[in-house]
This record gives C-alpha cells, sequence and structure tokens, in this order.
C-alpha cells in the first residue's frame, strides 16, 4: 500500500508541476482534478492505517488505538474531500469557501489528537514527565507554538489587525479556526515528540517522525489556505492545495508503514497490551 501511495503522489506532483509550468498557474480545469487526489491519497492512507492496527491488536493496545483514531482522523478528512468534489463539479461552485465541507473538516481534528494522546502512551511520555526536563518541555514547547501561531495568524496573515464584521462571521470563524484547529494538533504532536524522542527508536521512528512532519506541513497549509481566501487569491488548483496534498500523503505514508515484523510481534503485543 505504501508503494501504490507513493506513486500516486510522485504522479501527482509531477503533473502537478508540468501544468504549473506550462500555464502559468492551475486555475484552470486540469487543476480541478487535484481535488480528486486529495480524496483519493488520504483513503487509501486511512484503510493502511486500519489494517495494520489489526496487527497490533487493534484496541486491544495503546499503539493499535493511537493508529485506529489517526486513521479515523484521516478518512474523515478524505470523506469530507468529497463534499468539497461534489461542490466543484456537481454544484459547480468554483470556489466552495466556507461551506459545510468546511465544518465537517474541523471533525478530524479531535481523532487526530487521540491518537497522537495515544501514542504518546505508548512511547513512553509518561517516564518523560517525571523528570525536570519533561516538565520544562511542556511548557516551553506549546508556548512556542503559541506565539508563532499568534504571529502567523495576526501579525502576516492579518498585518496585526483582526476587523470583526459580523456580515461576514461564518468566514472569519474558519479563517482563525482552521489554523488554530491545526496548530493545537501540532502543539500535541510536538510536545509527544519532544517527551518521548529518547525512547523512540529502531523502524518504528521513521513513522513517528513522518507523522509530526505532516501536522506541521498540514499547519502550514491551513495558514496558507486561510491567507489565500482572506485576500482573495485562492483557486482551486492553488499551490496550497499541494501543500494539502504533500501532508495527507505524509500522514498515509505514516499509517502504511506503521506495520509489526513477524520476528518481534508476541513482544510488542504484550507490551502494548500492558499500556492499554
Amino acid at each position: 500500500m505504501a508503494k501504490i501511495i507513493s506513486i500516486i503522489y510522485v504522479a501527482t506532483a509531477v503533473f502537478w508541476a508540468l501544468l504549473t509550468i506550462y500555464t502559468g498557474h492551475t486555475s484552470n480545469r486540469a487543476g480541478l482534478y487535484l481535488q480528486i487526489i486529495l480524496f483519493i491519497i488520504p483513503f487509501l492512507g486511512a484503510l493502511a492505517g486500519f489494517i495494520n492496527s489489526r496487527l497490533w491488536g487493534g484496541l486491544k493496545s495503546a499503539i493499535g488505538k493511537a493508529i485506529i483514531f489517526i486513521s479515523l482522523g484521516t478518512l474523515t478528512w478524505s470523506i469530507v474531500m468529497l463534499a468539497w468534489n461534489y461542490y466543484i463539479f456537481v454544484a459547480k461552485v468554483e470556489v466552495p469557501y466556507p461551506s459545510w465541507a468546511d465544518a465537517a473538516f474541523i471533525l478530524s481534528w479531535p481523532l487526530w489528537a487521540i491518537g497522537v494522546l495515544f501514542l504518546a502512551k505508548a512511547k513512553g511520555v509518561k517516564f518523560a514527565l517525571r523528570q525536570a526536563k519533561g516538565k520544562v518541555l511542556l511548557f516551553i514547547v506549546p508556548l512556542i507554538a503559541i506565539v508563532a501561531s499568534y504571529y502567523l495568524l495576526v501579525e502576516v496573515a492579518r498585518d496585526g489587525v483582526i476587523e470583526l464584521d459580523v456580515s461576514n462571521a461564518w468566514k472569519l470563524f474558519f479563517d482563525l479556526f482552521y489554523p488554530i484547529g491545526s496548530a493545537v494538533i501540532l502543539t500535541i504532536a510536538l510536545t509527544f515528540f519532544s517527551l518521548s524522542r529518547d525512547f523512540l527508536g529502531g523502524r518504528y521512528k521513521a513513522p513517528v517522525i513522518i507523522l509530526i512532519v505532516a501536522f506541521l506541513v498540514n499547519y502550514l497549509s491551513d495558514f496558507v489556505f486561510s491567507y489565500t481566501t482572506t485576500n482573495g487569491t485562492y483557486f482551486n488548483g492553488h499551490f496550497v492545495d499541494f501543500l494539502f496534498l504533500t501532508a495527507m500523503y505524509l500522514l498515509a505514508r505514516s499509517l502504511s508503514l506503521m506495520v509489526i515484523h513477524n520476528d518481534n510481534q508476541a513482544i510488542i503485543e504484550k507490551r502494548n497490551t500492558s499500556l492499554c
């Protein structure tokens, strides 16, 4: 599954790059079809995650639960992309924002957050919190994320001013809530990584690092999306869509790599069951 996901992503990246080079932008009919891939890749990633979670014992283990919830969040994001594609190809809405699809995207965030918390439980965060270094990181990492988010959302995106336009409150809500929600997920993920990096190792380190990078790219994507919809420069096929595609690819790649190898499956299953 990992190879299939990678092939689709690379092929799409090449198509998007060529389209941009030869047309100067992707705001044409061909660019719209990138939205279909934004459904396919996270869907395949979620499917791979559900399959791999069974190898970890499913809901019987901490890592199994982590994979299930992260997969559920990814599947939710994928399904909402179907609604987005409906607006584009059936309802013929050029930029369906804000819409009910945007409201549904939010559902993926708590699922991702729960998944990361279960992953943190399985990877030794509780042991790290017993140390002074762990307690300091628990304070510093969220603080840095909050300051960075404020700078990007207020200082960069809105020149330091937030205008409360009641007539367009729905759009303002999503302009702010999208990157804020992503910032929360990123903060949880970064905190988890900073606290548990000493416990990460072996073949399972790569999927976790890819997962953290995925949430980072998703955070940047949400910020750029909010910024471009605010200044009216967004269109379907915009570079931010490629950022979203990259974030979903990394999520899918991470989920597809979370497999158990036969030589240590019994040991891992026993350890994870004890962490439930």
